[in-house]
């Protein structure tokens, strides 16, 4: 009998997964831009947050696809592509909830507390949520490949956390600190092992019969 086929290697799923959820996003947001600059001539960006203007409240779920130009997006590309195929890494379902917590709850606390009368919108916000839910996950799991991809999101993109604070007042610092607040969260949720509960107690010899 012939040897059977050799199988694949285990991470070739993973990195294909993550390949593709990668490109659909990143793909998606050049799209989106695409169109708004040459169909709606940037009216699109309306679709950002204004801080506790209730009309813009659902666009917490837009406001991190869209770009104030093309300018903006070539800046957030490479670290939105490098980030998310790292945390998609993790897996498709966790990659979509932690992405989803990201959208909502970072969203939705830069509506809460932003500035009032600005306009917040950008992959930011996504970019700071991955890398706080690379350092999430390294903590809460503290397995060496967790650490290890927790420690190289750190070096490649570390440098990014003095966006946090307000230093430029044309940038939204609320949606990278809320963006990354969200991420830890994110991370907390889908990767903090809960307590198991105890079995019931073994019967000692005596009780044996």
């Amino acid at each position: 009998m012939p040897p059977p086929p050799p199988r694949a290697p285990r991470w070739r799923p993973a990195v294909g997964m993550a390949t593709v959820f990668t490109a659909l996003l990143v793909g998606g947001v050049w799209v989106q831009e695409l169109a708004d600059q040459f169909a709606f001539g940037g009216a699109l960006d309306e679709y950002g947050i204004m801080p506790r203007e209730p009309a813009t409240l659902d666009h917490i779920l837009t406001a991190p696809f869209l770009h104030v130009g093309f300018g903006h997006l070539i800046a957030n590309t490479v670290p939105l592509a490098v980030l998310a195929f790292m945390s998609a890494l993790r897996g498709a379902a966790r990659f979509l909830a932690a992405s989803l917590v990201i959208v909502v709850l970072g969203g939705f606390l830069v509506w809460l507390f932003g500035r009032g009368n600005s306009l917040h919108l950008g992959a930011s916000a996504l970019v700071f949520g991955y890398l706080a839910y690379l350092i999430g996950v390294g903590w809460w799991e503290r397995t060496p490949a967790a650490i290890a991809v927790a420690g190289l999101a750190l070096f490649l993109y570390g440098g990014a956390l003095w966006g946090v604070l307000p230093t430029n007042p044309v940038v939204s610092w609320e949606a990278h600190l809320f963006g990354f607040l969200a991420g830890l969260t994110a991370a907390a949720l889908l990767h903090r092992r809960r307590p198991t509960r105890p079995g019931p107690p073994h019967p000692s010899p005596r009780d044996r019969f």
